[in-house]
């Protein structure tokens, strides 16, 4: 289940891609599949061990092409250990809500990105987000849960502080933010409840088999309750002084 839209990131062989809590790694395979040279970056050691496992396993696989390259690295997303400008593409999914110092990490993501490169930041979109936290408090108060619920338009405001150019934004998910309502209301570790069970049986469904009518649900629901919003930043290419 992708939130970035990998057509408006010009992600190729040879493309250099860090994505910055990679998480079960699922933009991660997305990039190495597109032949990409990829960084899975996490701060959780046991979760990446599994990512390692997976990317290996599409290599094995033939699923990437034999000149991609993957491979995972724990660290800190407020100092990452790569130098200025080292990647072509940046991606931080679902990331920065969970950050207290958000605009620490913005300022990482924009310096490991090369002049001309592209930045993907997506997040809970704020009225899908709202409900939840108006449903229930263990949906987001709980040890690395969401600290703050973002406007899209206050989170393009944070990244083009850091002189990058805003270029396209779009939601996803929209028939995920009603399956989280259910959650919160009848339990967020409730998985047992029958109707939870139910929906997310229609959610793997439709993952796996992407008929028609719910896909075209789901492009009719993301621009009015579309549960994450994802903005796209490209980094200016500053010419060099004339002598």
């Amino acid at each position: 289940m992708l939130t970035v839209d990998y057509d408006l990131l010009g992600i190729g062989p040879g493309t250099t891609v860090i994505d910055v809590g990679c998480g079960a790694g699922r933009h991660s395979f997305e990039a190495y599949r597109h032949g990409a040279d990829v960084i899975a970056f996490d701060q959780n050691a046991a979760e990446l061990a599994d990512v390692d496992t997976m990317l290996q396993a599409l290599g094995r696989a033939g699923e990437a092409p034999k000149s991609a390259k993957a491979q995972v690295v724990v660290g800190d997303a407020l100092a990452l250990p790569y130098p200025d400008g080292t990647f072509d593409c940046v991606i931080a999914s679902e990331v920065l809500e969970h950050i207290p110092d958000d605009e620490a990490a913005i300022a990482e993501l924009v310096r490991v990105l090369r002049p001309g490169g592209t930045l993907a930041v997506t997040v809970p979109r704020w009225l899908p987000e709202r409900i939840c936290w108006l449903l229930s408090d263990s949906y987001h108060a709980n040890e690395g849960g969401h600290v703050r619920i973002y406007r899209a338009g206050e989170l393009r405001t944070k990244v083009e502080a850091r002189d990058v150019r805003f270029t396209h934004s779009h939601h996803a998910h929209g028939l995920h933010s009603p399956y989280w309502w259910l959650k919160c209301a009848v339990g967020v570790d409730n998985n047992e409840h029958p109707a939870v069970k139910a929906y997310h049986r229609l959610l793997v469904w439709d993952m796996m088999s992407k008929p028609v009518l719910t896909r075209a649900a789901e492009a009719a629901l993301n621009p009015v309750v579309g549960k994450s919003v994802a903005l796209y930043f490209e980094k200016p290419v500053v010419d060099a002084p004339r002598p």
